[in-house]
């Protein structure tokens, strides 16, 4: 139980950070707010780390792993998740991102041999129903089915990943650890993201479409993506290490339900519609089915 309260704690991190990213969204261009994001999370866990790590237990190969996963996840599920974010909105975004634990289930009882209970089977294809429902309220024609696939590689990284750190952890058993590595490596991945990205711009004269010009309040929110991001990642890692995958990644699945109820609390104009309170009770429920069962 305990490993659910901080799957639920760490899905309510992302969900924050869905918030702040939308507002940082407005004035700063993915790939920039994402070089800001992931490292200010870094920054946070290196200072945190003489406090947090014992590094008498130091495990090279899951080091290693923990520094591939971070090619990864946080890294490249970031700027996939604010390209899909831009393109197609939180609502359609969060609805595809919440297929993860159809790549997670199956990946983990075939890579790790943990049994998958039916329940857990159901209850995961109800919450993704439900994230479905209560997400997909946006217009078709708004949607580009060419470029869905950013947000889909993001799901199936997102779920794939859950299962590699799992492993990992089983060789070093430190959250904490596999944050930091990880996120070193996410940081200098999106720094060089950032710098080619800048290059590339650079000769480019300025179109009217283009996004205002970052200003402090940008940077903030997205340092404050970041701290939120950072903050689930471990708590997620944490409960992976603590838990079966098949508890944790279909919790871990309602970060869009959170998002939705956050917004409605802290963004103006925010509403829940009938579809929405409908999404709500199918993902309700089933999380409710998946605990209880």
């Amino acid at each position: 139980m305990t490993a659910l309260a901080v799957a639920l704690a760490s899905a309510s991190c992302f969900a924050a950070a869905l918030i702040t990213v939308r507002i940082g969204l407005r004035r700063m261009p993915v790939r920039v707010g994402a070089a800001f994001s992931v490292p200010s999370a870094f920054a946070l866990f290196v200072l945190l780390s003489p406090f947090s790590i014992d590094w008498g237990g130091f495990v090279l190969p899951a080091a290693l792993a923990f520094a591939a996963i971070g090619l990864f996840f946080p890294a490249a599920v970031t700027i996939l998740t604010f390209e899909a974010t831009e393109r197609f909105g939180a609502p359609v975004t969060g609805a595809i991102n919440g297929s993860s634990p159809l790549f997670a289930l199956p990946a983990a009882a075939l890579a790790l041999g943990e049994a998958v209970p039916a329940h857990a089977v159901v209850a995961t294809v109800g919450i993704v129903i439900g994230v479905a429902v209560l997400s997909l309220q946006r217009r078709a024609g708004a949607i580009v089915l060419g470029h869905l696939w950013i947000p889909m590689l993001s799901a199936a990284l997102r779920g794939l990943s859950q299962v590699a750190i799992k492993a990992a952890l089983l060789l070093w058993p430190s959250a904490f650890a596999a944050t930091l590595i990880g996120y070193g490596v996410s940081s200098a991945v999106l720094l060089v993201v950032r710098r080619g990205v800048g290059a590339a711009a650079a000769p480019r004269a300025p179109t009217t479409s283009a996004k205002p010009p970052a200003d402090r309040r940008s940077v903030a929110w997205f340092v404050a993506t970041g701290l939120f991001n950072g903050t689930g990642v471990l708590l997620l890692y944490w409960s992976l290490a603590h838990g079966p995958v098949a508890l944790i990644a279909p919790v871990v699945a309602t970060i869009p339900l959170l998002a939705m109820l956050f917004g409605r609390f802290l963004l103006p104009g925010e509403r829940l519609t009938r579809q929405s309170q409908v999404g709500i009770l199918i993902t309700v429920a089933s999380v409710i089915y998946l605990v209880r069962g």
